[in-house]
């Protein structure tokens, strides 16, 4: 492909949307000004743009980013232009990596506001510079951030985000850190809240179960903040907060036994508010927050009253660190092949395996399938029967069989959904050019509106170019969103064409491989085919492929009768079984 016939990439990348400075706009507006200069009019047809918002320069994890990075493997792309050399990263390691990629590639990269390309050695060499000090400023603001992090702990107040159980928020007087004044908040006791807090460690101390626990809050109707029934891991995080704590001697002498860095004198902790513990835990966006050590926290006491006493709290996280080693039932995985797929056809929550008395022939557990509801409730919320586990798993894998059996109807069938999803994709194409070029239109009238509000400055034709220019950026705005959905869907569609290969491929081989698999390949096998299993007490249901409703069309085949699975006839095991 030669050059003329590749994309010009414009990246731009803002951490945060604020109105100010900066917008993506100006940074896309600036480099198109800059390659129509450079390259002439004729090249604005060629570019395109990658944008990310709300992303930090730290790191190069950024869906646009990346969509660009792959174009350039692909080939598709001859330069990359963007606004500022820290738009792209502002770590050296991964910048350095990067400009050598483009190099190999032989793609040209541009900073507009530095003036640098990488088409010199010297300007390969101011680059990496830039880089350099890009880095040290991004860590000198971390180390900016933690100090005054510590600073705040010292005051006791309350640093933001979603309140605990118990507390809501409220602005108190500004406090003084690095020389500069910030507005403060602490927590403030929510009566009705903390009464359901005082009821799990009472209820906790009083079983020793964080599922007994479980068991009476749903019972008794109790629901969170999200208005969500408690479930034992939400449960256990109210346990081991040390926020609802009161910071009295047993506190002061605990925490100072856990070598916690404590941010207050012993006079304080005298019994009148909770404790505020800080950098406990470790966040990473996409994964569950872990528990830092207790000798990691920075603790102080706190300006919020307490609600459990030191001494009670203390009790609590000995048996919670006792009941630690006591695994959740691990049958649910290790024998039975539709857990994550069967469901609960009285309540819908899902059901998971459960060991019964006895063994199959050859020695494979014997087991059946208990509805969640009906387990933590005790039978008063769902009482649904239990069905066989070995039964029902061998009789899915017979019904999924049969599908081979017809598997030319069902090609069929499979390819008349993809041949209008196809349809579908050419409307999105078509759609997506036609924004684009809106856009484009739209930004260059604001540039040309722009350039005459200089020379109208004063003059009563000003307010009439401001509206217009604020008029069009809402209608921009407005087509950045439609095109944000139309890309939403492009990328489903992808998803979609290689689902569809692969279920053409699994349904082709099921019947002949299935029974060869081992247990991880089978689970596996059956995930790429069936989307849920609704046992209602008596047949069950089969619905195949994804949630997504576009299969919808493949749940009722006459391959799988609409009652789904008898099972009428089949002696189930378990607690129900007579």
């Amino acid at each position: 492909m030669e050059d003329t016939d590749k994309f010009i990439a414009v990246y731009s990348r803002k951490s945060k949307f604020t109105g100010k400075g900066e917008s993506i706009e100006n940074q896309i507006g600036m480099c198109r000004k800059y390659i129509e200069t450079h390259h002439g009019p004729e090249s604005l047809p060629r570019i395109r743009v990658y944008e990310d918002e709300g992303f930090s320069g730290g790191t190069l994890n950024r869906p646009q980013f990346k969509s660009m990075i792959q174009d350039a493997k692909d080939g598709k792309i001859c330069e990359i232009i963007v606004y500022r050399l820290d738009r792209i990263s502002r770590n050296i390691g991964d910048f350095s990596r990067l400009i050598e990629e483009l190099q190999k590639m032989d793609i040209t990269f541009v900073s507009i506001t530095e003036n640098f390309e990488t088409e010199s050695p010297m300007g390969r060499a101011m680059m990496y510079i830039a880089s350099v000090f890009s880095q040290l400023e991004r860590e000198t603001i971390a180390e900016r951030i933690r100090d005054n992090m510590h600073e705040l702990a010292k005051t006791g107040r309350w640093l933001g985000g979603t309140t605990p159980t118990g507390y809501g928020s409220e602005s108190v007087s500004n406090v003084t850190i690095d020389g500069k004044k910030k507005k403060a908040c602490r927590l403030k006791l929510l009566p009705e809240e903390a009464k359901v807090v005082e009821l799990i460690y009472e209820k906790f101390l009083e079983t020793e179960s964080l599922s007994q626990t479980e068991t009476y809050l749903l019972l008794n109707g109790y629901k969170t903040k999200n208005s969500k029934p408690y479930s034992r891991f939400s449960i256990k995080n109210i346990l081991s907060n040390p926020v609802y704590m009161i910071a009295d001697e047993d506190a002061y002498h605990y925490l100072l036994e856990s070598e916690a860095a404590l941010f207050s004198e012993k006079e304080s902790f005298n019994g009148k508010y909770g404790i505020m513990a800080y950098n406990r835990t470790i966040q990473k966006t996409g994964k569950t927050n872990k528990l830092r050590e207790k000798k990691e926290w920075i603790v102080s006491v706190g300006r919020h009253p307490g609600i459990i006493a030191g001494k009670t709290w203390i009790k609590v996280q000995k048996l919670l660190e006792r009941n630690r080693s006591k695994a959740y039932p691990s049958s649910r995985s290790n024998v039975a092949l539709l857990s994550g797929l069967l469901c609960c056809g009285s309540c819908g929550d899902h059901m998971r395996p459960k060991i019964a008395h006895g063994t199959y022939p050859g020695g494979t557990p014997n087991y059946y399938y208990l509805c969640t509801t009906k387990e933590k409730s005790k039978r008063k919320l769902c009482s649904m029967k239990n069905p066989d586990g070995n039964l029902l798993d061998q009789m899915v894998i017979e019904e999924i069989k049969k599908l081979t059996s017809d598997r030319h109807l069902f090609i069929k069938l499979l390819e008349h959904g993809r041949g209008n999803l196809c349809e579908e994709h050419t409307d999105y194409s078509e759609n997506t050019a036609r924004l684009n070029q809106q856009i484009t239109e739209n930004l260059e009238k604001i540039q040309a509106l722009t350039a005459a509000l200089s020379t109208a400055a004063c003059s009563s034709a000003e307010k009439y170019i401001v509206k217009e220019i604020e008029d069009l950026d809402k209608k921009t705005q407005d087509l950045k969103d439609q095109l944000k959905q139309l890309e939403k869907l492009n990328s489903r569609h992808a998803q979609y064409d290689m689902e569809f290969t692969v279920i053409k491929n699994m349904v082709h081989s099921f019947g002949s491989t299935i029974d060869q698999m081992n247990l991880f390949q089978k689970r596996t096998a059956l995930r790429s085919i069936v989307k849920k299993i609704i046992w209602d007490g008596k047949n069950a249901h089969i619905y195949l492929f994804t949630t997504d409703e576009e299969y919808e069309f493949l749940e009722n085949l006459p391959l799988i009768s609409e009652t789904g699975t008898d099972f009428q006839n089949k002696a189930p095991s378990g607690e129900d079984s007579k």
